[in-house]
């Protein structure tokens, strides 16, 4: 089991943090491109689960997952979007992304004064607690499958 990669967007679809892992296929686009076309599935998805749903779905899109991988999805109430894709064995991630903007993305970035909110994350600090955190989760693993 393994991480792959890593976003976080703002509320208006801007990516302010990419960080990967154990992405062995590249998409052959430019990342800004890459971007674009995350927020945009991610848009779609949740406009499709929202009017779709036959109950009230006071969590909305959580996850979902490919034959090949599984997206993990967490929103915060300001609207920042954590996204976390990884390999099919890994459970339900919504708590991992949860403590990744509590522990990591609040205290290194929003209580930091010298980060701008809303601009790409220039944060070393950020990167490297991000990197370590990743790392040390149980389902992390260097060999993806």
């Amino acid at each position: 089991m393994t991480v792959h990669n890593f976003y976080i967007f703002d509320r208006n679809g801007s990516c302010l943090h990419y960080s990967e892992w154990n992405r062995k296929k590249q998409a052959g686009i430019s990342k800004e491109e890459e971007f674009k076309l995350m927020y945009g599935m991610l848009f779609s998805i949740r406009s499709f689960i929202s009017k779709m749903s036959p109950l009230d779905m006071k969590d909305g899109f959580l996850a979902f997952q490919t034959s090949r991988y599984k997206l993990h999805y967490y929103e915060t109430p300001t609207g920042i979007k954590l996204v976390m894709n990884t390999d099919l064995g890994v459970p339900n991630c919504r708590d991992t992304l949860q403590q990744i903007y509590s522990t990591l993305y609040v205290e290194y970035i929003v209580k930091n004064p010298l980060c701008v909110l809303g601009e790409s994350l220039q944060s070393d600090l950020f990167n490297t607690k991000l990197d370590s955190f990743i790392r040390a989760l149980p389902f992390f693993s260097v060999r993806a499958a």
